[in-house]
């Protein structure tokens, strides 16, 4: 079968790689009909996630159909489409049973990132992730092996469309997870850090949580009059814009309530963090945590969906505590927020879908990567589906002809 594939840095390919096989009891084989790039996989592709072999079929946003499952199998059958959570998770452990499901204890036996973690446990595996969080190949590809599928893969309604359902997988529960975090009350202040996809969807979220005010802060012009035009954002260039005297200024000089970062490490930092985390010394930049601790108001609420890793430099815990901050952050609990997020795409409350600007054929990977790498053609969200050249007539991309 045909599967992206991860051969070093800013080098992915499309090859032939072995087709999967049930190998426990409680697994299914989806055929995959679409596959989303996430911002982790651009992580990948920048090499900035260790764990990564050769080979490794990338990939932890996609849905499909089930074509073969298991004899112990009873959530879902064959011919259901379904949505795939990035997130495997036993369903029955001590974290599953309290549905902090990213923190599964059974489905990822690799040491994960964890520093200083002597015998605690690892969290749970992810697809398409590297060999610190379970080594299973990714969705980017014709068919994957989805373990544990008796607590995740999520049956489809009909009328969820594709593009909606690729959203449930691991974009739009993120997105869920860091509003509900941000603690948004009706009319609060919020901003966002980072207009991508997560921000785009934070955004959503809140707006269906009856937030007042939303600042969203990136340094692309064309997602934030995307945010603006859906979802009556008031934009910020981060490259013009002194942010947080902008919104302490129109908050009556207090802050924000809220404060939401969808960026993450790679945000640009000071020529030291650079230096450091090029050496591998630091897991990458603190600006926008500085920035969003700056602009918050005392007592205010910190929600990071963006990824972090290693240690930060110049972090200012000090300002934490002085403004009695409440600060939280970490992976997605995906197959907790399910059902709500279904429902509220049921009832048009949430349209994740039109976030989709691209689709392209599975064998235009490296095409794809490389804009939403270079925020090429005003990409927001690239969706890859296997076989689509072929159904449309286009024929092969000419490197493969």
């Amino acid at each position: 079968m045909r599967a992206v594939v991860f051969n070093s840095g800013h080098d992915i390919r499309v090859e032939h790689v072995s087709a999967p096989v049930i190998d426990l009891p409680d697994d299914i084989i989806v055929r995959v009909t679409a596959a989303a790039l996430g911002g982790v996989d651009l992580h990948i592709y920048r090499g900035q996630i260790s764990g990564l072999k050769e080979r490794d079929v990338l990939g932890r946003e996609f849905m499909g159909i089930v074509e073969e499952a298991g004899p112990a199998v009873s959530a879902v059958k064959v011919g259901d489409r379904v949505a795939v959570p990035s997130v495997i998770a036993c369903g029955k452990c001590f974290f599953c049973r309290r549905k902090l499901y990213s923190a599964c204890e059974i489905s990822n036996f690799d040491r994960s990132t964890l520093m200083n973690e002597k015998v605690i446990r690892s969290g749970a595996a992810f697809f398409g992730y590297g060999h610190f969080h379970g080594g299973l190949p990714g969705g980017q590809a014709e068919l994957v092996r989805v373990p544990r599928a008796n607590s995740g893969p999520l049956a489809l309604p009909e009328q969820v469309s594709d593009d909606q359902a690729i959203f449930l997988s691991d974009a739009l529960p993120t997105a869920y997870q860091a509003a509900i975090n941000a603690a948004i009350r009706p009319g609060d202040t919020l901003v966002i850090f980072g207009a991508g996809p997560i921000g785009q969807l934070c955004a959503a979220c809140a707006r269906a949580m009856d937030v007042g005010r939303i600042y969203m802060v990136d340094r692309h012009d064309y997602l934030l009059r995307f945010a603006s035009d859906n979802y009556d954002v008031i934009p910020i260039n981060f490259c013009s814009s002194a942010t947080e005297r902008f919104v302490v200024e129109h908050t009556g000089y207090r802050g924000a309530d809220c404060v939401i970062d969808a960026v993450g490490f790679e945000a640009g930092g000071s020529p030291l963090e650079t230096a450091l985390a090029a050496v591998k010394l630091e897991g990458g930049s603190s600006k926008v945590l500085r920035h969003a601790i700056a602009t918050v108001r005392r007592g205010g609420h910190i929600s990071v969906a963006g990824t972090y890793q290693g240690l930060l430099h110049g972090f200012p815990f000090g300002e934490i505590f002085e403004k009695n901050i409440t600060l939280r952050a970490g992976r997605t609990n995906v197959q907790e927020h399910l059902p709500t997020l279904l429902d509220w795409i049921l009832e048009k409350k949430i349209r994740p879908e039109i976030i989709v600007s691209h689709h392209l054929d599975l064998e235009e990977a490296p095409r794809a990567y490389n804009m939403a790498n270079g925020h090429l053609d005003e990409r927001r969200k690239i969706v890859l589906v296997p076989g689509l050249n072929e159904r449309s007539g286009k024929g092969a991309p000419a490197s493969e002809q």
